[in-house]
């Protein structure tokens, strides 16, 4: 994982964020999946930095590259 990325079960309830913030990887990605670009995302938070938006990106890659098991019910 990235050192740009911590989880901590007593921030945002353990979901994946910016190390020093409250601002979770989720949150860019989605921002960023909607159309937003980098730039965009900045501008909105003024406390990253281009490299924790792509530490963002790089953090859900690597989770999805995780297999994943769907069991159907019948």
């Amino acid at each position: 994982m990235s050192p740009r990325i911590m989880i901590d079960p007593m921030i945002c309830n353990g979901r994946p964020v910016v190390r020093g913030t409250r601002i979770t990887a989720q949150t860019i990605v989605e921002f960023l999946a909607a159309g937003d670009s980098v730039e965009d995302v900045l501008e909105e938070y003024p406390v990253l930095t281009r490299e924790d938006v792509l530490a963002c990106l790089t953090y859900s890659s690597q989770v999805m590259g995780h297999r994943f098991a769907v069991d159907r019910i019948a």
